[in-house]
């Protein structure tokens, strides 16, 4: 007789929409349990919850502020009442505000940084012991702005960088119980507000020549999340845009 596929537990910030709603449903589709956090989008959290419930996986949702310090404690928590363990940590959640350099004051950088950077860390502190019990792993979600100067969104693209650098200081530090890695993707969903066209012309100056989807992020995080070998890389999904001039 065959022994039972012990549980797995993953957590996802931001796992309601867009790029976190496929990480969400990619891992229970992988076998993962998913505790998944939302700051607005209760809806699409419920929907996420009842797409996992009907594949026999279970899936508990916490609305949180991500940007309050004590949030990281509450959603660990959760984890900790729901399922007992945690082998995945998905750091997904992030503003992605957009304003010129100058115009971005003090409240837009410590707002964009609360999410994008301290949030992340204050998890991965708040997790640290469920992830040494389980032998698990952090992945944190990166994008392109991480290595480019993204004038447009510049309070983004500094918070990107110092994601990839908190990345490789976590692996370093949480070794070798927890293995900690980043993925950085480009060009795999549309944003909100950019047409169709603008998308296309994007995606095809990249060498590859086309857009990726999300699935290719979930696809990235599954060899991750079980790339025992692996530790403080960051690996782009981009279809080569990094590697234009």
């Amino acid at each position: 007789m065959n022994d039972p596929i012990p549980q797995r537990v993953a957590l996802v910030t931001g796992g309601a929409i867009r790029v976190g709603r496929a990480i969400s449903v990619g891992l229970a589709t992988a076998g993962y349990d998913v505790l998944i956090t939302y700051r607005s989008s209760e809806d699409a959290a419920r929907t996420v919850r009842d797409e996992v419930h009907e594949m026999g996986r279970q899936c508990e949702i916490v609305q949180v502020d991500l940007a309050d310090a004590a949030s990281a404690d509450t959603v660990v928590n959760s984890v900790l009442e729901a399922f007992g363990r945690l082998d995945l940590l998905v750091n997904s959640a992030a503003t992605f505000d957009a304003r010129p350099l100058l115009e971005v004051d003090a409240e837009h950088w410590d707002a964009t940084m609360a999410v994008n950077v301290r949030a992340p860390h204050l998890l991965v502190r708040a997790a640290a012991p469920l992830l040494t019990e389980a032998g698990g792993n952090v992945i944190n979600i990166a994008d392109l702005a991480a290595f480019q100067p993204w004038i447009d969104r510049p309070h983004h693209a500094v918070s990107k960088a110092a994601l990839v650098h908190l990345t490789k200081i976590q692996a370093r530090a949480l070794a070798p119980d927890v293995r900690v890695n980043a993925i950085a993707p480009g060009s795999v969903l549309r944003p909100e507000g950019w047409s169709e066209d603008h998308w296309q012309e994007i995606a095809r100056r990249a060498p590859l020549a086309r857009p990726g989807t999300p699935q290719d992020v979930v696809d990235a995080i599954l060899y991750l999340a079980t790339a025992p070998f692996v530790t403080g890389q960051v690996l782009t999904i981009d279809g080569g845009r990094l590697l234009e001039p």
